[in-house]
C-alpha cells in the first residue's frame, strides 16, 4: 500500500523514523512529509501569510522511504503532500509516532491528531498514533501495532469519515494487556506562565503545564425536563466503553474513533427551545 506518514515532532524524531522504517520493511510504499522541526500543540493551524518551503531529506530513514521536510505545521504538511508532493492519493495517512500522549482533551491541541484529520477531510483513512511517555524511547511496539492495524483496515475498511486515535502504553511489548476500543476521556492541565526577561530587558512568558486531573468525559447533563431519547441512548452507549485515560493506565492500547463534526447533537432540542424564548427576533 501507499502510505503517507507525518508527525508534529519533526523530521528527526525517533518516533516517525521507527514508524516509517517499520512500514517500509513490511513492503509498503512510504512517503514522509513532516515538519522540519518540532511543531507540537499547533492544533489544526495552517500557514497562510508566508510561503511553505519543502526540502528532500536523505540519510534519516531506511532505503526506499521518500522523505520531505516542510517549514509548515503538521496540517500544512499533509495538505501539501496530498495536493502538491504525491502523484496520487495514498491509501492511508498515518501521523506519529508521537512522543507523548494524545489522550482525552489533548486531541483539541494535538498536531499529531490534526495531521491525521487532514487525511480524513480528504476522504483518506487515517490513524494518529502516540506513545504515552516522553521518557520512553521504545517505539517498536507502537510501530508493530500500527502495522497490524492498517493490515486489518485494508481487509475490513471502516468506510466512515473518522480517524482512529491510538495511544500505546510505555511498557515492554509483553506487558501490553491488549487493545481496546475506548471513548475520549478528560485531561485537565494546571497552566503556568513563567515570566522571564530577555538579554535586551524585554519581558516574555514561557508556558509550562502539568496534568492536574484525569478522568471521564461524560455527556453534559441537561435539565431533567429536557432529557431526550437521543441523549439517553448516547449515555447508554457511553457507559459500555472505558475512557482512553483509564485504559492506558491499565497498560492497554487504546483506539478511539474521532470525527471532525463537533455538533453537540444532544443539545440541539434544548438550544432550539431556548432560542424561542431568549433570542431576539
Amino acid at each position: 500500500m501507499n502510505i503517507l506518514v507525518s508527525n508534529d515532532d519533526g523530521v528527526f524524531a525517533l518516533g516517525i523514523r521507527t514508524l516509517a522504517d517499520t512500514l517500509a520493511a513490511a513492503g509498503h510504499q512510504v512517503t514522509v512529509v513532516c515538519p522540519d522541526r518540532e511543531r507540537s500543540a499547533t492544533g489544526h493551524g495552517l500557514t497562510l501569510h508566508k510561503p511553505l518551503r519543502v526540502e528532500p531529506v536523505e540519510g534519516v530513514f531506511a532505503a526506499g522511504v521518500t522523505a520531505w521536510a516542510s517549514s509548515g505545521t503538521p496540517s500544512d504538511c499533509v495538505k501539501l503532500a496530498l495536493d502538491a508532493v504525491l502523484e496520487a492519493p495514498p491509501d492511508f495517512v498515518i501521523s506519529g509516532i508521537n512522543h507523548g500522549a494524545n489522550l482525552g482533551t489533548d486531541v483539541l491541541y494535538s498536531g499529531t491528531v490534526s495531521a491525521a484529520m487532514e487525511g480524513v477531510l480528504e476522504g483518506i483513512p487515517a490513524i494518529a498514533i502516540s506513545l504515552t511517555s516522553f521518557a520512553c524511547k521504545n517505539f517498536q511496539p507502537a510501530a508493530q501495532f500500527a502495522l497490524k492495524l492498517i493490515s486489518q483496515l485494508e481487509q475490513q475498511p471502516l468506510n466512515l469519515p473518522i480517524l482512529l486515535n491510538v495511544n500505546v502504553p510505555p511498557v515492554a511489548a509483553e506487558k501490553i494487556r491488549g487493545a481496546v476500543i475506548a471513548r475520549q476521556g478528560i485531561r485537565r492541565y494546571f497552566d503556568q506562565f513563567e515570566k522571564r526577561v530577555d538579554p535586551r530587558g524585554k519581558i516574555y512568558y514561557w508556558l509550562a503545564g502539568e496534568v492536574m486531573e484525569e478522568g471521564t468525559a461524560e455527556l453534559p447533563l441537561l435539565p431533567s425536563n429536557t432529557i431526550t431519547p437521543l441523549s439517553e441512548a448516547l449515555s447508554a452507549v457511553s457507559a459500555q466503553f472505558v475512557t482512553d485515560v483509564e485504559a492506558i493506565k491499565d497498560s492497554y492500547i487504546t483506539v478511539t474513533p474521532l470525527q471532525y463534526n463537533l455538533t453537540a447533537y444532544t443539545a440541539l432540542d434544548f438550544i432550539e427551545a431556548w432560542q424561542a424564548i431568549h433570542l431576539p427576533r
